[in-house]
């Protein structure tokens, strides 16, 4: 029984699983929106928004923890100049999920995933 135990697997092992998060991190810090299925998409809210939360005081030691996290030093400066200042005073909910449909090839579920302007 899988009781209490929360978070997707995707058929992937715990490294696979984390560096799938952080590429998909990644993609949304530096395009602000992605389409991925919607399974991706809810599970990768919680990561982007946790980034989000700490890249809103901006430190050296906020900055390194960011680093260390998702490793991309583009993606780290998009977010501490252009994408945290905008969330200065909101207390969380930074992005929005809609549902596309399903997919062509399979009929997965899609999503798209976007930062709340």
């Amino acid at each position: 029984m899988r009781h209490q135990k929360t978070g997707r697997k995707f058929g992937r092992n715990p490294a696979q699983r984390k560096a799938l998060l952080r590429q998909l991190a990644i993609s949304m810090i530096l395009h602000e929106r992605i389409t991925t299925t919607e399974a991706k998409a809810k599970e990768m809210r919680g990561v982007v928004e946790k980034l989000v939360t700490i890249a809103r005081e901006d430190s050296d030691f906020h900055r390194r923890l960011v680093l260390s996290r998702i490793d991309h030093p583009l993606a780290v400066a998009k977010l501490f100049n252009e994408i945290a200042p905008r969330y200065v005073s909101t207390p969380g909910g930074y992005t929005r999920i809609s549902k596309l449909g399903p997919r062509r090839g399979d009929a997965a579920p899609m999503a798209l995933i976007e930062f709340v302007v």
